[in-house]
């Protein structure tokens, strides 16, 4: 059977209440959670022991939860699969514990929806703060804070969509609700990067765009995780850059930053209306080069557009030097005067790594934490959120207990 037991909580707060549910097959784990969760005022908690068949924590209820405490049980490939067989627009936002010790179980996890998984035993303090995060989050929305990012090849196949998808994944585990775009409208790949199903199409977004809101744009993006989601397009769909109107990208771009914390936009190698509107709006643009002639030729000249035709300052401009070989003729110097660029960032030469993730669809942090390129690419995240950002998250810290980084 199923056994619910409602707990309020008095609230500190004129406003009701939000409702967490808190699902285990575990009556003593089920006991401490409760008791952790007291600590944090404006919840109604309502505690669920699993003992019948179903693996489904949502199963019969007749209204969802603002929240979901899941504790996961031997189990949990059958739990967490059932979650993802619902839409993403019936799953709550979702914390998980429990005996969930394998690289397949933390993905299938954020797939779920999952903000943090806490390795047990549960301590109380990141509980309340992983709790607490998602109250923010449901009072405040996103803030006007939002930044969008913008990544191109200088050259084809310099490794844009790389170091976007990693760059886009790697915020939305440490900064903030993300967007990741591409507007690649014929050959765009990031869904393939991300292994993620292309339900619509930005294309879809784009002619109606003028009525949508928030709640909707989330809808018709492919789910990475709770705080990544896709835009791109669809392969059996042709899509022509006239056939999107100049009004409809920029109306797309502010519902994209009112929306999420982060907009990541992997631009075509081209100038056009389409780029060159996402180019002047970029509060960074990562340019992306790798050390041979063909390339320093190109990305000279599409620096000097950028700069010289489309504005974008020189302290908005990023170069970055993927499969990066100290020995190679070209050296870091040659390219950063030609760019006039005094800093260059630096991607390591890590073929097997990231042809693997690119092959099975899973970003570098959770393909290979400890591999050169993921420290790269860590470096250009946290270059990004800041200095300020203090202490490691919780999903971090599980990546390094799990996979020994």
């Amino acid at each position: 059977m199923l056994n619910s037991r409602e707990v309020p909580i008095s609230t500190a707060t004129n406003r009701q209440g939000l409702r967490l549910l808190i699902s285990s097959r575990d009556a003593a784990a089920l006991r401490h959670l409760q008791g952790c969760c007291q600590r944090l005022p404006g919840l109604t908690v309502n505690t669920r022991l699993v003992t019948n068949g179903h693996t489904d924590p949502l199963y019969g209820l007749e209204q969802m939860p603002d929240f979901l405490l899941l504790r996961v049980s031997h189990l949990w490939r059958e739990e967490l699969a059932a979650l993802l067989q619902r839409p993403a627009s019936e799953r709550p936002p979702l914390l998980i514990c429990g005996p969930l010790n394998e690289r397949e179980g933390v993905r299938l996890a954020m797939q779920a929806g999952a903000r943090d998984f806490l390795p047990e035993p549960v301590a109380e303090d990141e509980l309340v703060a992983a709790l607490g995060r998602m109250l923010t989050e449901s009072r405040g929305g996103t803030g006007g804070g939002s930044k969008l990012i913008a990544v191109m090849n200088a050259k084809g196949g310099s490794g844009a969509t790389l170091l976007a998808c990693n760059l886009a994944q790697q915020l939305s585990a440490r900064g903030g609700t993300t967007l990741l775009l591409d507007l690649d409208l014929q050959f765009g790949s990031v869904a393939h990067y991300l292994d993620v199903q292309t339900a619509h199409s930005h294309l879809d977004v784009l002619q109606q765009v003028d009525e949508l809101d928030s709640v909707a744009l989330r809808g018709f993006c492919s789910h990475f995780s709770s705080t990544l989601h896709v835009l791109g397009g669809r392969s059996s769909e042709l899509c022509l850059s006239q056939d999107i109107r100049l009004e409809q990208l920029e109306a797309l771009l502010r519902l994209a930053r009112s929306t999420y914390d982060w907009v990541v936009v992997d631009l075509p190698r081209q100038i056009d209306h389409l780029t060159g509107i996402t180019l002047e709006q970029a509060d960074r643009v990562y340019i992306v080069v790798q050390q041979s002639l063909s390339h320093l030729k190109d990305a000279t000249r599409l620096a000097r557009i950028l700069r010289d035709d489309l504005g974008v300052q020189g302290s908005r401009l990023q170069v970055v030097v993927n499969r990066y070989n100290k020995a190679s003729p070209v050296s870091l110097k040659d390219i950063a005067e030609a760019l006039r660029c005094e800093v260059l960032q630096k991607l390591p030469n890590d073929y097997s790594v990231v042809t693997e993730s690119q092959n099975t669809g899973v970003p570098l942090e959770l393909h290979a934490p400890r591999a050169p390129v993921t420290l790269a690419m860590r470096e250009l995240s946290q270059e990004l959120l800041g200095a300020e950002e203090a202490g490691e998250g919780l999903l971090k810290r599980t990546f390094g207990r799990l996979f020994g980084r």
